[in-house]
């Protein structure tokens, strides 16, 4: 961000004269990309989980018809209604973390509604940064639940780590599936961070630091935007 000053001179010899200076305010440039880049990484990852939950919706809906398929033919998949679970799951996550950038996320009016519009707004303020705590807070628990520095201090041996730590998250497997589980648990700190970012970014634009921007890829109708 550049600041232009102008100044006017007169003298007998030049007549009319300028003289220009130029200040340049770094911290006001950086502050405003930074919120620009919080934008963007909200939209970026609102567009991925946009393809995410296409591709979920896909995948359940093709495992249940295979579940009626083959127990009508009684040849039933013992293994499809254990992933159809966890399909869910995931969709519920990643739905939820949508939700949060699109202010579909449930919300009661019933003190809002009788407030000021300038109350009104605090009111959304702090709503916004409770989210934003919130999905600071969750990071944090998924970070100490899962340990990541201390399953490297164990050389990555999920079995070691549950011996020093009676952490078995490591060792665990599903049950039909036989898939390891913090595989499907990572399902929470990706929903954690997400929300965080999106939620960041609504608060930028409640405070208006940033414009809003409507979101891509997706048809919101004025009662579907309740926050």
């Amino acid at each position: 961000m550049y600041k232009l000053y102008i100044w006017q001179s007169h003298d007998k010899s030049s007549g009319v004269g300028a003289f220009f200076m130029i200040e340049q305010t770094m911290p006001a440039t950086r502050a405003l990309s930074l919120r620009r880049t919080v934008v963007r990484m909200s939209g970026a990852l609102l567009a991925f989980e946009r393809l995410a939950l296409m591709g979920l919706m896909y995948l359940l809906t093709a495992l249940i018809l295979v579940n009626v398929v083959t127990r009508y033919a009684r040849f039933p998949i013992y293994w499809i209604d254990e992933s159809a679970v966890y399909c869910v799951v995931w969709l519920t996550f990643i739905g939820a973390s949508a939700m949060t950038r699109l202010r579909l996320d449930f919300a009661v009016t019933m003190l809002t509604e009788r407030l000021s519009p300038q109350h009104q707004k605090l009111a959304k303020v702090i709503s916004t940064g409770l989210v934003v705590v919130f999905g600071v807070a969750l990071t944090i628990t998924c970070v100490l639940w899962m340990d990541p520095v201390g399953l490297a201090r164990a050389g990555f041996d999920g079995r070691k780590l549950a011996a020093e730590t009676f952490n078995f998250l490591y060792t665990e497997r599903t049950q039909t599936l036989n898939w390891p589980t913090w595989v499907l648990y990572l399902t929470l700190p990706i929903f954690a961070v997400s929300m965080t970012v999106h939620g960041l970014a609504n608060l930028l634009e409640d405070l208006g630091l940033v414009p809003r921007t409507p979101p891509k890829g997706f048809e919101l109708s004025e009662l579907d935007g309740v926050n």
